[in-house]
């Protein structure tokens, strides 16, 4: 019976073996990731982080001076948040102010709305 019992956790052994082999590689595949170079500082900026020139109307609220997408719309949100200006009720609806009414073109605009109006008023 004693070599029943030896068969049994031989198997036990070797199963306990392999996950430890396949941990032990893990972490070269890591490395080989890490390893490889990323963009260089000097690369041409991508569409999102390409400077925008915003219209007179966008620059009486962010400013006139050259910004990248994203800033644009976190200075609008910014703009948006110190005047109140979102409806308490729905979150997701803007309520535009004078300023923002030249923007967007009408009184109110959803918050995902928002992105196709400050489009039309940035150029490259």
């Amino acid at each position: 019976m004693a070599t029943k019992t030896t068969d049994k956790a031989a198997p036990k052994a070797a199963k306990a073996k392999a996950p430890a082999a396949a941990e032990k590689a893990a972490p070269k595949v890591a490395t080989k990731a890490a390893a490889k170079p990323k963009a260089e500082a000097g690369a041409k900026p991508n569409a999102l982080q390409q400077p925008l020139k915003p219209s007179a109307e966008l620059g009486a609220i962010v400013g006139t001076s050259p910004l990248p997408r994203g800033e644009v719309v976190s200075k609008v949100w910014e703009y948006i948040k110190k005047h109140n200006l979102q409806n308490p009720e729905n979150k997701r609806e803007i309520v535009a102010d004078d300023k923002l009414k030249k923007v967007f073109g009408k009184d109110k605009c959803s918050m995902f709305e928002m992105n196709k109006h400050l489009a039309a008023h940035l150029k490259a």
